[in-house]
């Protein structure tokens, strides 16, 4: 029962993260200051090849989890459950919130965006349910690389890949890459239910791991 009750509960804050998540994403999309990284490589991708974007991601999110497999980051329950709610998520909330007017609206939608996205990311990972394909690519290096930092080495290299294929980067892009990774470890590590431990090793993310 106790184990049974566990299950329930990991599977609960992964659900209830992967929404938090889907806000975030859908705070960054209506401010209109630039996209993540991963969203900027597929949509390059999708530009350059005349793919449609559902389809490159598709491909790309395998991928990078068949990487992360390689080095021991198995896929769960988490991978499948992370796209479809927060794509849900997404979706349903951008349909109720408007695209604000003005620079000083955007740029405090774009505040706001990152605190809830670093919640979302590291509730729904110290679920311990398996990873989407970004966090799992920077999952995969930690250890050597801290996450914070291979997190945003791998929205970077996305970001860039991107652009020199067409796609539109901004500011948000830019803070995405440098604050979402440092923001997630500091969320994991002032919450003790969002402590994140590596697949591969079992420590803590980061240093400790």
């Amino acid at each position: 029962m106790r184990q049974d009750g566990g299950v329930s509960r990991r599977v609960a804050q992964l659900v209830l993260s992967c929404v938090v998540l889907g806000v975030g994403v859908a705070l960054l999309l209506r401010a209109a200051l630039g996209s993540d990284g991963y969203s900027t490589l597929i949509n390059g991708l999708s530009l350059s090849l005349h793919v449609p974007f559902v389809a490159v991601n598709a491909v790309v999110g395998l991928v990078l989890i068949a990487l992360a497999w390689s080095r021991r980051v198995v896929p769960g329950l988490g991978t499948i459950v992370q796209p479809v709610v927060v794509g849900f998520t997404v979706s349903g909330v951008m349909s109720l919130v408007a695209e604000p007017d003005g620079l000083l609206a955007r740029g405090l939608m774009l505040a706001v965006a990152f605190p809830v996205l670093a919640v979302g990311v590291a509730g729904y990972l110290s679920s311990g349910t398996g990873a989407g394909p970004t966090e799992a690519a920077a999952i995969a290096f930690d250890p050597p690389v801290p996450f914070r930092w291979s997190y945003g080495i791998v929205q970077g290299g996305g970001a860039l890949i991107g652009w020199l294929l067409g796609a539109a980067i901004g500011v948000g892009t830019i803070l995405v890459i440098v604050l979402l990774g440092p923001m997630v470890d500091l969320a994991s590590r002032q919450v003790r239910a969002f402590r994140l431990r590596s697949p591969r090793t079992g420590g803590l993310l980061g240093p400790a791991g």
